[in-house]
C-alpha cells in the first residue's frame, strides 16, 4: 500500500502503472476509518492476484490537492485510474469482499461480437441512508457499468441541479447520456445502457 503525498506523486504513480486505485479518506471519521481498514484488506488479495494493481492511499487532512482536482466532494472516495485516466469514483465504505468485486471489475471489457461498446456517461445520485441507491450501485458494479456517484445531501448545488432537470427531489436518480431515470427503473436502466 503506497501512500500519495501529493497531486504530483500521483500522477506519477498513475504514468508509470497501468491500474492505481486511489482511496481518498479522512483520518478520525467513523466512514473513512472502516473504508481505510477494508481497502487494506482487499488490497492485499488484489496485489496478490494481480502484480499490476497499484494501490495508493491518501489523507485529505495532509494532501489537500488531489480531491479538488478530481471533483471530489465527500471522502471516503475510491479513484480507479487506467493508464493515466481517471475510469472510476466510488464513494462510501465498503465491506472487503465489495473492494474485491469493484478490483475485479476494473479488467472487465464489456463487449459484443468482439467490438467494444462506447462507454455512456452515468451519473448516480444518492444519499447515504437509501437502501435503493446502495441497489442501483450494486447492479452497476456487477454488470460492468462504470458511474460517478453524487451524494446530494452533502452537495448542494448538485441536489439543486437534479431537482432541476427531473422536477423530483427523491434518490436515486440515474443520469444516462443526459436521460434522467427516477428511482431504481432496472428494465429502463438495462435498455439505455444494453444490459441483458
Amino acid at each position: 500500500m503506497k501512500i500519495i503525498e501529493s497531486l504530483q506523486e500521483l500522477k506519477n504513480a498513475t504514468n508509470s502503472n497501468e491500474n492505481v486505485w486511489l482511496l481518498l479518506y479522512k483520518k478520525g471519521s467513523s466512514q473513512s476509518d472502516c473504508a481505510l481498514e477494508n481497502f487494506e484488506k482487499a488490497g492485499k488479495i488484489a496485489a496478490e492476484k494481480d502484480k499490476n494493481n497499484v494501490l495508493c492511499i491518501a489523507d485529505v487532512n495532509e494532501v489537500r490537492d488531489i480531491h479538488p482536482d478530481f471533483g471530489v466532494t465527500s471522502v471516503p472516495t475510491l479513484l480507479y485510474f487506467e493508464k493515466e485516466k481517471l475510469r472510476n469514483l466510488v464513494k462510501g465504505c465498503h465491506q472487503p469482499e465489495q473492494f474485491n468485486a469493484i478490483f475485479d471489475k476494473s479488467a472487465v471489457v464489456i463487449s459484443t461480437n468482439g467490438e467494444k461498446k462506447p462507454q455512456k456517461n452515468v451519473t448516480v445520485y444518492t444519499t447515504p441512508t437509501c437502501t435503493w441507491c446502495n441497489t442501483i450501485k450494486r447492479h452497476l458494479h456487477e454488470s460492468g457499468v462504470r458511474y460517478r456517484e453524487v451524494d446530494v445531501s452533502r452537495d448542494q448545488k448538485a441536489a439543486e441541479e437534479m431537482m432541476r432537470r427531473s422536477g423530483q427531489q427523491g434518490v436515486p436518480q440515474t443520469d444516462i447520456n443526459g436521460e434522467m431515470i427516477i428511482g431504481f427503473d432496472k428494465a429502463r436502466i438495462n435498455n439505455l445502457l444494453g444490459i441483458n
